[in-house]
């Protein structure tokens, strides 16, 4: 049985659907002004496995991840780019869709963009005034009225009295009180605006997903998923927003991954210690990355370093070398009855324990090297694939090298012209030119592998 740890309970528990064999789930997404970095990866890559997950079970899965193409954050990169706001969230979209693809993240089921449902936060808003949860403000902003909703900070734990004290709340003259927050932003000039009852404007971040995931999922649905840093506000606002509109129930069940960090600080532009997706895959192989970030446990927080890329690539190198020369054929279906089989559905199954699971692939490819039954090999692949790795061929990944990596500056066609010259050599009984040319590639980090069936190659 599927157990998640639930946020808003702060504990495990066991996952039961609202609708049997139907999963609706909904997961915030990108906001469209800039390249994704390595903490959004995180995000992405970890929920792609619950979606996967999710369905190896056996659940019809709704996976709606939004994306944020109207914000503050936006206006001003497309001001200063002097570009329109168009053109930049539609560039930054596909160069999104780029990295995730790379990545090996599949597409959720709907991916709605906060442009084409002002409508329905219209509508949203209009329904929290009617409550008397919602106020219009002297500068025709529209704010929530946080005290008013008696479960505020039941997702984050934090009490009101603890935000009134605390340094995240806004000063603004317009608000009753300094903890509501925004739902409707007045146009200023020369901004892009909706016509809407309490003027022209634009929405404030935390309704659009309250107005999506209702669209899309229902008032009340089955998993909410983000970052950590999205619990407070945005989270807590969206259950202040959708709760307080309808009456009941927002989300069952709240899951947030932990951080990525660099030198033990989280990883995020504001703090100017991120890096692109783009800019660590010129250096890394994305299957490397995807692997970097599933060896930890989701929840916990995961340290960046060079050096722990070069150890996911080294991990995976062994994997790969267990399959290389193999002619596997993998059927559809997993025989859950296998012991290792059990064992990584049992991790799957505890909350999505990806690094207990990755654990069985390492043993799956020991006993093959122990036993050399192939059937180790067959779990070795149907079991990855859920994870999202070992997708290449093995000859292509053990002959590849990273950018800078010393290997690179022998071509494939000089790596071949250099073992038919040690063939030859060794064929002439001259072993010291043979052991030579092995020591030249080397020393090139191009390692050559003698077998009863010949020479295979690779770059370290």
């Amino acid at each position: 049985m599927l157990t998640l740890h639930n946020s808003l309970t702060k504990k495990k528990e066991i996952f039961v659907p609202i609708e049997p064999n139907q999963v609706r789930l909904y997961v915030c997404g990108m906001t469209v002004y800039d390249r994704c970095h390595l903490g959004h990866a995180r995000m992405l890559v970890n929920f792609d496995v619950l979606f996967r997950w999710l369905k190896e079970l056996g659940y019809h899965v709704t996976y709606v991840r939004n994306i944020t193409d109207i914000d503050d954050k936006i206006i001003a990169r497309a001001h200063a780019n002097n570009e329109s706001i168009q053109s930049l969230t539609e560039r930054m979209i596909a160069l999104m869709h780029q990295d995730l693809t790379a990545l090996g993240v599949l597409p959720p089921t709907i991916e709605p963009k906060a442009t084409l449902h002002i409508e329905g936060m219209i509508r949203l808003i209009g329904q929290l005034i009617d409550k008397k949860l919602a106020y219009v403000g002297n500068n025709a902003d529209v704010y929530y009225s946080v005290r008013d909703f008696h479960d505020y900070g039941k997702l984050s734990g934090k009490s009101l009295e603890d935000l009134r004290s605390g340094e995240r709340v806004a000063v603004d003259q317009y608000k009753r009180d300094p903890l509501d927050f925004v739902l409707w932003k007045a146009a200023k000039p020369g901004e892009p605006y909706w016509e809407s009852p309490w003027g022209k404007g634009r929405p404030g971040w935390h309704i659009e997903c309250s107005a999506m995931s209702e669209h899309y999922l229902g008032e009340h649905f089955d998993i909410h998923g983000g970052g950590h840093d999205l619990q407070f506000p945005h989270h807590e606002n969206e259950i202040a927003q959708s709760e307080g509109a309808h009456g009941h129930a927002f989300v069952n069940v709240w899951l947030h991954n932990g951080f990525l960090r660099v030198n033990d600080e989280k990883m995020s532009k504001s703090l100017g210690n991120f890096f692109t997706i783009e800019e660590v895959l010129k250096v890394f192989h994305p299957e490397v990355v995807r692997f970097f970030l599933l060896r930890g446990h989701y929840r916990s927080p995961l340290n960046y370093t060079d050096q722990h890329l070069n150890d996911a690539k080294a991990a995976l190198t062994t994997l790969y070398t267990a399959l290389r020369g193999q002619q596997l054929h993998i059927p559809d279906s997993i025989d859950w009855h296998n012991d290792h089989a059990r064992h990584f559905q049992e991790a799957m199954n505890d909350d999505l324990n990806t690094s207990e699971a990755v654990a069985v692939l390492f043993h799956l490819a020991r006993e093959f090297n122990r036993t050399q039954e192939s059937g180790y090999l067959i779990l070795l692949k149907q079991l990855s694939s859920i994870l999202g790795l070992l997708t290449q061929e093995p000859d292509h990944w053990l002959q590849q090298g990273n950018q800078g990596n010393d290997s690179d500056s022998y071509t494939d066609e000089q790596i071949i012209q250099a073992m038919d010259e040690r063939k030859r050599a060794r064929l002439e009984k001259n072993y010291q030119r043979s052991d030579e040319i092995r020591d030249e590639l080397l020393a090139k980090g191009i390692i050559l592998e003698d077998s009863p069936s010949g020479t295979s190659w690779r770059r370290q």
